[in-house]
């Protein structure tokens, strides 16, 4: 790497970036040395199930907006427009599914890990498979996550990689394991505060340099980079409105709905009604998000054109320009980097404790709440450790590795929408259905990656640093030349349908060996562990057909018949109208408390 890189970097960057680290261990201290002092399991993994639902929606945001997604995002914009910013609308339903469905099923049935309904609903083999899937998309995902923003960190500025990367992987461990989620939700926040920063301070002075808003949109616009609505039907193009906002919902909902990472927040909340409205509360945030990153490429092409800003040496007289905006950029990179990075630290030990550890080996509490820290710390070191791996692979390999994050996503998804939504699923169908999926995921994704690999070199004079290829060229290039026919037709699945292909993959699967093989009965469901799909539809249809229905309640006895329907069994108290919208009633006593306690 070029040495003379090292001047793009001031002291006052190198403050700016060194205070982030140092803000965020702080909070870390204060939650280890505060309060309960993270002594119980209880306040470690689930911070007491105290948070607020404004604290917990910034978290939400934060834990998958990576640095990856800083990255990548403003150049897919500047490469290829605004078309990606139709994503935006998949997050509607892509957090009120979770907020209505998901949210209070895991919330009554008083988890501590996502994976524990798997055992409720189907068994503990079930649970197992779950975890273990979990485990493997994470602990890829750590190494490249804390690895991309250390590679461009490097390429631009020329700060030393693998102290980026040290830096990172310890302060975030450290904070982790000392302060506990309460920890990890409050540097999340700051963090947030932090990316919001450096990007409206990118885009601000980008506008500046560009001459001003009104000559920076006649650039933009005369470049081509304004995108209408691309109705496109074909699944094979990489980003239409349909694949965009209907495939997007699936990955959203693998994200949102079933995400150790994500539920874990949920659960944390004082109430149920907290954790759904901090669902709501993420989907303005993730808008800003995604708004201030396409902002952030129509600046950087404003300013740039299509000449490429790392090949034309431009960064390095625009930054000596501003000092300290290349520190608070990196700072919101690394901000990104380390939200993420963190909160999988804190969702793997829960993961590994609750359902590896705990189910098999008696401890006291103190004793528990002493492995889940040192666990937190393990997997610390397990990631600067991948990071390495990831140094060794080429550019090519690092987008499989990405790719491999999203394709584990969509089977999670679907084992847990077939225990859901299909009572009749069995532990027989779940597993085979598990393993289809996953094997449909990985035949489909490195498939279309061997099939791409001529067009991926291709289009890295884009960026010499690699990075950036390796984020937006895993969200397929497709070669406009010539219509994939055949098994190519299946590899040039656009990468945002995915999720959807896999998890429908388990879920068929899933039912049609359920039936083969015999099919639960009603009565051998857990309670709680499926969703009255019909019966909240019937509501629905009644509460639209009339409204005036809405203020009164429906017959009793109908009432005793929808809880049988959903729970194989019947409830004595069924009378009120808050009762008869749930299949589990919120003060309804656990399957799993027993085990909640170590």
């Amino acid at each position: 790497m070029d040495p003379s890189g090292q001047k793009y970097f001031t002291i006052i960057d190198y403050v700016i970036f060194a205070l982030l680290l140092v803000a965020s261990m702080a909070i870390g201290l204060y939650y280890a040395f505060t309060g309960g002092r993270q002594s119980t399991t209880q306040e470690f993994m689930y911070a007491d199930r105290s948070m607020k639902c404004l604290p917990l929606s910034l978290s939400l945001m934060a834990t998958f907006q990576s640095a990856v997604a800083i990255i990548g995002t403003p150049a897919e914009v500047y490469a290829n427009g605004t078309q990606y910013w139709f994503i935006g609308c998949s997050y509607i339903l892509g957090l009120l599914i979770p907020a209505h469905i998901f949210i209070p099923v895991f919330y009554r049935l008083h988890l501590t890990s996502v994976y524990q309904y798997l055992e409720l609903r189907f068994c503990k083999a079930v649970r197992i498979c779950g975890t273990v899937t979990f485990i493997f998309q994470m602990v890829i995902y750590m190494g490249v996550g804390i690895y991309t923003p250390a590679l461009a960190l490097n390429a631009v500025t020329g700060f030393h990689l693998w102290g980026a990367v040290l830096a990172t992987g310890l302060v975030c461990t450290l904070y982790t394991a000392l302060g506990g989620l309460k920890a990890v939700v409050w540097t999340d926040v700051f963090q947030t505060v932090v990316m919001f920063t450096g990007q409206l301070a990118v885009i601000i002075v980008g506008i500046h340099q560009a001459g001003g808003l009104s000559d920076a949109w006649v650039k933009v616009r005369d470049g081509g980079r304004i995108s209408g609505i691309d109705l496109n039907p074909d699944p094979t193009v990489r980003h239409t409105f349909w694949t965009l906002g209907v495939g997007g919902v699936f990955l959203m909902l693998s994200l949102y709905g079933v995400n150790q990472a994500q539920v874990q927040r949920y659960l944390s909340s004082r109430t149920e009604r907290e954790a759904i409205m901090s669902c709501y509360m993420v989907l303005p945030c993730l808008q800003v998000a995604l708004m201030l990153s396409c902002l952030m490429g129509l600046v950087m092409y404003a300013c740039y054109g299509n000449n490429s800003p790392l090949e034309q040496q431009y960064i390095t007289s625009k930054d000596q320009n501003f000092p300290g905006l290349p520190g608070l950029f990196v700072a919101c990179l690394f901000s990104a980097s380390l939200s993420t990075i963190s909160s999988a630290f804190n969702s793997l030990a829960t993961v590994t404790m609750v359902d590896l550890i705990k189910p098999h080996y008696s401890m006291t509490e103190a004793r528990a709440t002493l492995l889940s820290k040192i666990l937190a710390l393990s997997y610390g070191i397990i990631c600067v450790a991948m990071a390495y791996v990831v140094h060794l692979m080429n550019s090519s390999v690092l987008q499989a590795a990405l790719s491999i994050f999203g394709m584990v996503g969509g089977p999670l998804l679907g084992l847990f929408c077939l225990g859901i939504f299909f009572p009749c699923a069995n532990s027989i169908g779940a597993v085979i259905g598990l393993a289809a999926g996953l094997i449909m995921s990985f035949w489909v994704g490195i498939g279309g990656f061997l099939s791409r690999m001529p067009s991926s070199v291709q289009v890295l004079p884009l960026n010499s640093t690699n990075t950036v290829p390796a984020v937006s060229g895993n969200i397929t290039v497709i070669d406009a030349a010539s219509r994939p026919v055949g098994l190519n037709g299946l590899y040039s699945l656009s990468y945002m349908w995915y999720s959807a292909l896999n998890s429908s993959t388990v879920v068929l699967i899933g039912l049609l060996i359920s039936f083969m093989t015999g099919p639960t009965k009603g009565d051998d469901v857990a309670s709680g562990t499926v969703y009255p799909v019909m019966r909240t539809a019937r509501s629905l249809v009644h509460k639209l057909v009339k409204p005036s229905a809405c203020c009164t309640s429906p017959p009793e006895h109908t009432q005793i018949d929808d809880h049988k329907e959903i729970n194989g069994n019947v409830t004595e108290d069924a009378g009120t109208e808050e009762e008869t919208e749930t299949f589990l009633p919120s003060n309804a006593v656990s399957p799993v408390e027993h085990e909640t306690s170590v």
